[in-house]
């Protein structure tokens, strides 16, 4: 905190009692004396103390904590769907159900650890997602506060008030020039720590672009990757700058979004979906200092410092992908996918550039004959399986799942083998630690550098990561993924 690092951005804050405001380790102000500093383990903890959070360094909008990410605990996957916004959807009994505990279990361990139950956590949340709304859109206060997940007005107003020091009015206020901007979207920048290898992972994406719901524009170095989504309340259509390439001057830690929605009930969730995508809740710290202590991977780390390991926006889509991208190239697999959205995906209200449609729901899937596609009788119904179990809930990826239960469960479809079940586990439910068996790119990059095939026993708790530095090394033979 006296050093300013902002490495620790998110994992910690402190609060100065005789100001009464929280902030985040870098914040800029004046360093406190140490007697009058109390620590929180989140912005919730510090907001349910009485604190208010700084006018300087936004707390609230520090990235996500990468241990909770990282975690595949009942913390750790409570958080991740707190963040996704299921408390404000089902409440906490929704929460614990999905959790497989009692709403008392998970109270209990939250507010040991993290200083807050799902409550206090979701309100902070809902806080976050009020102020962005002031501040950047034209929406009367009253379906503000609703769109934000508040269930009364009087609520909102006493909890932006409790939070802030200032009324809703008032923050909108401190945002000149930003009214009537709700038609041209919702500005947003989505923070992140350390050094971010950006080209590469909009390289991936580009790569993997499906016709109609993804599209990448502009030159290396300038581009804007844009995708629908599909939300709990509607869709929405994101667009991700990409930030300046390496040596150039950046203004900071962050990419630039801009999200249109067609129901603002959707912010939060669509800020989690896209910070999954392109993981920006990491800690590339940790994990470049394990895998550059590894001597074969050291020179890679150190070509391509803060690397990260894409998510998705969408599990039930990534899962469709991935087994329509068995035994074919990543660019086949892109056709075959623009061809499923064209066939069976729902077409947006209005058409957005070359972005038509959402990726179709499994529903939709498990009663498709799925002609279209032109593959063999044995892919077609693994694909008609996997969106049969999606939809019957058989198979669940959403981000508070048992990753190991998941995983076992992919398996007993037919259809659906290591390298399918490892490559969803590793994207759509973000771990960290995945080393695909038997793939081709990882195969060839070990040799590549020399290292023996059980070297990745030693990239723990890193593999995914590791497995994203052998595929950047070896580009002439990409993953068969999708």
């Amino acid at each position: 905190m006296s050093s300013r690092d902002a490495r620790f951005d998110g994992v910690f804050f402190f609060a100065v009692v005789t100001t009464g405001i929280y902030c985040r380790p870098s914040c800029p102000a004046v360093t406190p004396k140490r007697a009058n500093v109390r620590f929180h383990p989140s912005a919730a903890a510090a907001q349910r103390a009485g604190f208010r959070a700084c006018r300087r360094c936004r707390p609230d909008a520090a990235p996500g904590s990468a241990e909770w990410n990282v975690r595949a605990d009942l913390v750790g996957r409570a958080m991740r769907l707190i963040g996704d916004g299921v408390v404000d959807r089902e409440g906490v009994a929704g929460l614990a159900d999905r959790l497989g505990y009692s709403s008392r279990q998970v109270h209990r361990q939250l507010t040991e650890e993290l200083g807050a139950g799902p409550v206090a956590l979701a309100r902070a949340q809902r806080a976050h997602t009020a102020r962005v709304l002031l501040q950047t859109t034209d929406l009367p206060v009253t379906e503000l506060a609703f769109a934000s997940g508040f269930t009364s007005v009087r609520q909102f107003n006493d909890t932006m008030r409790e939070t802030y020091a200032r009324t809703p009015s008032a923050l909108r206020a401190q945002a000149p020039g930003t009214r009537g901007r709700a038609a041209a979207g919702i500005p947003l920048r989505l923070a992140h720590r350390g050094p971010y290898a950006a080209r590469e992972i909009f390289d991936f994406l580009q790569r993997r672009a499906v016709p109609g719901i993804e599209e990448t524009l502009g030159a290396p170095g300038a581009r804007t990757y844009r995708r629908t989504l599909r939300l709990p309340y509607g869709t929405a259509v994101a667009e991700v700058r990409e930030p300046r390439p390496a040596g150039q001057p950046r203004r900071g830690h962050w990419l630039d979004c801009r999200l249109h929605l067609t129901d603002p009930r959707d912010l939060s969730t669509a800020v989690q979906r896209v910070r999954r995508l392109f993981d920006l809740d990491a800690d590339p710290y940790a994990v470049d200092e394990r895998l550059g202590a590894d001597p074969h991977l050291a020179p890679l780390v150190a070509a391509r410092p803060g690397l990260r390991s894409p998510g998705a926006a969408d599990g039930e889509e990534l899962a469709v992908r991935a087994v329509l991208g068995q035994q074919v190239t990543v660019a086949a697999a892109a056709r075959l996918a623009g061809t499923l959205v064209a066939a069976y995906g729902k077409p947006l209200a209005v058409p957005d550039g070359g972005l038509t449609h959402v990726f179709p729901e499994p529903a939709t899937l498990a009663d498709a004959t799925l002609e279209e596609l032109g593959m063999p009788d044995s892919r077609r119904r693994a694909l008609r399986t996997v969106a049969t179990a999606l939809a019957d809930g058989r198979v669940r990826l959403d981000p508070g799942v048992d990753r190991d239960a998941t995983e076992r469960a992919l398996l007993d479809l037919p259809g659906i083998g290591p390298w399918t079940a490892g490559y969803i586990r590793m994207r759509a439910l973000g771990d960290p630690d995945v080393f695909l068996p038997g793939d081709s790119g990882a195969r060839h990059g070990l040799a590549a550098l020399g290292a023996p095939a059980d070297a990745c026993d030693a990239w723990r708790p890193w593999r995914s990561y590791a497995l994203h530095h052998l595929w950047n090394h070896t580009p002439p033979r990409e993953p068969k993924d999708a």
